[in-house]
């Protein structure tokens, strides 16, 4: 699971660097979660990796802190994987020709954190590659849910790292329960989500990846307490389906030859 050394005492979950590791997970069956995108962000100094999932042919949802990058040369997604260290035949790499960071998007307390990213070819749909189906606007998991994260991030605070696709059970927790230990938590924006017990957890490096409660990719994985591996924040994806609606129609535009948007 993937995240970039961001904050303090918040942690990203990105190539943990935001929320990056699968803490009290199982090995995901392979090839089980075929929505899975793997991403690569490279600036002249450094590279990170992130979590994200594959809504459309031509489309990656993430979090927008995984972009959160001065410079950035290139951003690659690679999709079909199990173990990302190795050349699987099922494995598709391809490069990101831009992304959209929502334009309300703060560092400060992770609101809106959320990006897509278009990809600079379709990705071929095939028994290891597929799209995962988002909800629609505002429809809210329950509190009480049970959900999936899948993630190559940490597998511990001590830096254990995995190449193989593992993932976590987490529940949707009660709203009040974030927003006692966050300050800038949003309801509407945000979903409260972890493990009560703390033994599971995401961790760095499995930022931007999604939370899938009943076969809906519901959140996005986000932030969290690096002291405490409970409760994380999610964002509520749902809250910003028009936006991804509108982001898609672009892409879409902008793929038509001869149009304004193409040039």
């Amino acid at each position: 699971m993937l995240l970039l050394l961001l904050l303090t005492n918040a942690f990203v979950l990105l190539p943990w660097a935001g929320a990056g590791r699968i803490i009290g997970g199982t090995e995901a069956k392979v090839h089980s979660r075929p929505y899975m995108a793997y991403l690569e962000v490279k600036n002249k100094t450094k590279s990170s990796r992130c979590g994200g999932f594959l809504i459309r042919p031509d489309a990656v949802l993430s979090a927008a802190h995984c972009m959160d990058i001065e410079k950035i040369v290139s951003v690659t997604v690679i999709l079909g994987a199990h173990n990302i260290s190795d050349e699987e035949c099922s494995q598709q790499k391809i490069s990101v020709g831009q992304w959209d960071i929502h334009p309300e998007y703060s560092r400060e307390g992770f609101i809106n954190d959320i990006v897509l990213l278009k990809l600079e070819q379709n990705a071929t749909i095939n028994e290891y590659v597929k799209c995962i189906s988002i909800p629609k606007k505002n429809k809210h998991v329950r509190v009480g849910t049970k959900c999936n994260v899948p993630g190559w991030g940490w597998t511990s605070k001590e830096e254990d790292s995995t190449d193989v696709l593992r993932e976590v059970k987490l529940k949707v927790q009660k709203e009040k329960i974030c927003q006692r230990a966050f300050s800038d938590y949003e309801p509407q924006s945000m979903i409260c989500v972890g493990d009560e017990k703390s033994k599971k957890a995401t961790y760095k490096g499995d930022s931007g990846g999604p939370l899938v409660c009943n076969e809906k990719a519901h959140g996005i994985v986000s932030y969290g307490c690096d002291r405490n591996l409970f409760p994380e924040v999610f964002t509520r994806i749902s809250h910003f389906e028009p936006w991804i609606h509108e982001q898609l129609k672009m892409f879409s535009l902008q793929d038509i030859p001869g149009s304004p948007s193409s040039d």
